[in-house]
């Protein structure tokens, strides 16, 4: 199991745990993360599980492929190192990845 935990606007944290290959959407949505709302289950088609990581994991992870950074420019403030979560699967290097998520994505 990887360890992630996200961290709401509001500064709480909620640490949860996925296997590897579970994309940081899906860990997000079974431990209850209420700003990541995944409207479309994953097929990088609506931008509500956005979320926003440190510099030093965003360069750590694959690039984002096409469709994804289109739709990143459809989220309600984008950050140089937001990310879909639909679209990063979780790997062992990522243990204990601290991500943002915004208060709202609508």
């Amino acid at each position: 199991m990887v360890k992630v935990i996200f961290i709401e606007a509001s500064g709480n944290r909620i640490e949860a745990e996925g296997s590897v290959g579970d994309s940081v959407m899906q860990v997000a949505v079974a431990a209850g993360v209420e700003a990541i709302s995944a409207d479309c289950g994953g097929a990088c088609a609506c931008g509500t599980c956005h979320c926003v990581m440190s510099e030093d994991w965003f360069a750590r992870l694959p690039a984002p492929q096409s469709d994804e950074v289109d739709m990143l420019e459809f989220v309600i403030d984008p950050q140089p190192s937001s990310r879909l979560s639909c679209q990063v699967t979780l790997s062992e290097a990522m243990e204990g990845i601290e991500i943002q998520v915004p208060a709202s994505q609508i």
